[in-house]
């Protein structure tokens, strides 16, 4: 069986499932190159706790965590099932990495896992498996759970993790005329030099070490998803490969990144 690469996916608004412009194609592209995965792992932004969980729900539903979109947003469904048995062997590699998880049974997927989903796997027939991810504990654990997850990688599971490369929402209004946050080129500039050489420490690091990281990320629970997807390249060349989707709004980078670890020389050969 092919090893999948491990995912990081900017996710943006909900409306991006209405409107996904650049970001929906880019994914579609995306998924097009990819062996079929035989179940998904999504760490999402959006399901955050105080201890690693995992979703065990058999046939999880979509779960609508927003308010005031258009009802065509929260007509929306996404029926992909679940898989108990991935859920169990996720439990059980945490927990052997002294990452005891618990597996949540009623876990729907929210809008940072489906929105997405719908232009990877657009008819909804892979299973996928919530990971929740732990924002009070830093970046290194993610990283953590990431690494602990990447031999799933070799059995056909596809993990990824799903935040946004940059994400203030106090800058929704700002720049809704055209204009360009000024801090997110260079913000995403850092991120992709640091991710091509491989410096997994300043990324873990990036909250001192990024250009206007605080800007960019005013809370870091949309970035720790990154953490995770390096952490299940599973060693220590991240064989990133970015994917520019643009920036939505004027504040939102949409930039999406693959890491084959050290697969990665051999598929570019």
């Amino acid at each position: 069986m092919s090893r999948l690469p491990s995912l990081y996916i900017s996710h943006g608004s909900p409306m991006t499932a209405l409107n996904p412009g650049l970001v929906g194609e880019r994914l579609a592209a995306l998924a097009a190159r990819l062996p079929r995965p035989r179940a998904i792992v999504m760490a999402s932004a959006h399901w955050l706790t105080h201890q690693p969980a995992v979703g065990g729900h058999a046939q999880p539903p979509t779960l609508h965590d927003f308010g005031g979109f258009p009802q065509a947003l929260f007509d929306l469904q996404y029926p992909a099932p679940g898989e108990p048995a991935v859920a169990q062997e996720i439990a059980q590699r945490l927990s052997a990495a002294g990452l005891p998880a618990a597996i949540d049974p009623q876990r729907g997927l929210d809008h940072g896992a489906w929105v997405p989903l719908r232009f990877l796997y657009p008819q909804a027939d892979i299973p996928v498996v919530p990971l929740a991810i732990q924002p009070l504990f830093g970046p290194a654990h993610q990283f953590a759970l990431g690494r602990a997850l990447a031999p799933l990688r070799g059995q056909g599971v596809l993990l990824i993790g799903s935040g946004s490369i940059t994400h203030n929402l106090h800058d929704w209004r700002s720049y809704q005329d055209g204009k360009e946050a000024p801090y997110v080129r260079p913000f995403i500039e850092w991120v992709e030099q640091r991710l091509q050489a491989d410096d997994s420490a300043a990324l873990l690091d990036y909250r001192r070490q990024a250009p206007h990281a605080v800007q960019a990320h005013p809370s870091d629970e949309h970035l720790q998803p990154l953490h995770f997807a390096m952490g299940a390249a599973g060693g220590d060349a991240l064989g990133a490969q970015r994917i520019d989707a643009g920036i939505d709004a004027g504040f939102l980078a949409m930039d999406i990144y693959r890491f084959d670890g050290a697969d990665a020389q051999q598929r570019a050969a």
